[in-house]
């Protein structure tokens, strides 16, 4: 389909979008629209493995739209706007394939909301980070003040929030927020050759790893181990666990059916 603030397109079993809503990306009500659209032609896409996000241009995302926040003027116009952006960020966290976000450029408010979402996050150098919500006379609704303090720690994501200072790469990479840090033209080359690496494993393994970690982080850890039992045991008697194993024992590499 045809999509006005953003790129959807697929590369073998790696799907590619790309925020496209100059001049900044931001995710107005149009555009997060859109990304839920594109998320529900994924997950109907059974050859799809992985996911990479990113924006277009210099620009990862700015942040949710000013202008549409700025015309809200009742509590109950709030709640609703910050419950859709939550609800769709959560579909995202709770994906059964992974989303990786490669953060071209600033990636702040809003956009740093989205990043957080996503599973795993590569960062160009030139990237900048921040909440700066605050300097709005407002705080992160997309699920900032949450994903936040449990990627880095209490501290530094209250030093972030209340601040609404911005921060670089590095900073981000020092504190947990993101995975690596690499060269802006090699970018898009680093987040699709992981995209492809985890692609090539069994879509059945992806999809109960990723149960077991999102599922396992919001329980106590003997619930978490219960739910990793589980998960572990239903990929036990698959075909990609027959063949993995055979696989093993021949010395060659598998070739997984996604059953």
């Amino acid at each position: 389909m045809t999509f006005n603030n953003l790129h959807l397109e697929f590369q073998d079993h790696v799907a590619i979008i790309t925020i496209d809503h100059p001049p900044a990306n931001t995710l107005s009500t149009a555009t997060l629209s859109e990304l839920k659209e594109a998320l529900n032609l994924i997950e109907s896409n059974d050859q799809i493995k992985a996911v990479v996000l990113t924006g277009n241009g210099k620009m990862f995302i700015a942040g949710a739209d000013i202008k549409e926040i700025g015309k809200i003027d009742s509590f109950e116009e709030g709640e609703r706007l910050a419950k859709a952006g939550q609800q769709l960020f959560n579909e995202i966290e709770n994906l059964k394939i992974p989303v990786i976000a490669a953060v071209n450029g600033p990636c702040l408010g809003g956009g740093m909301e989205l990043a957080m979402a996503c599973h795993i996050r590569i960062a160009s150098e030139t990237a900048k980070f921040g909440q700066p919500e605050i300097n709005l006379g407002i705080i992160p609704g997309f699920g900032g003040t949450q994903r936040l303090p449990r990627l880095t720690n209490k501290a530094v994501a209250l030093e972030w929030i209340l601040t609404g200072d911005l921060y670089s790469a590095l900073d981000a990479y020092q504190v947990g927020l993101v995975n690596q840090v690499v060269k802006a033209e090699s970018l898009m080359d680093e987040a699709l050759s992981m995209a492809q690496k985890i692609a090539s494993k069994s879509k059945v393994a992806i999809g109960k790893a990723m149960v077991a970690v999102n599922q396992g982080l919001d329980n106590s850890l003997q619930d978490g181990l219960v739910i990793e039992a589980n998960q572990f045991a239903e990929a036990c008697i698959t075909e990609d666990k027959q063949e993995g194993v055979k696989a093993f024992f021949e010395k060659r590499k598998p070739i997984f059916v996604d059953r």
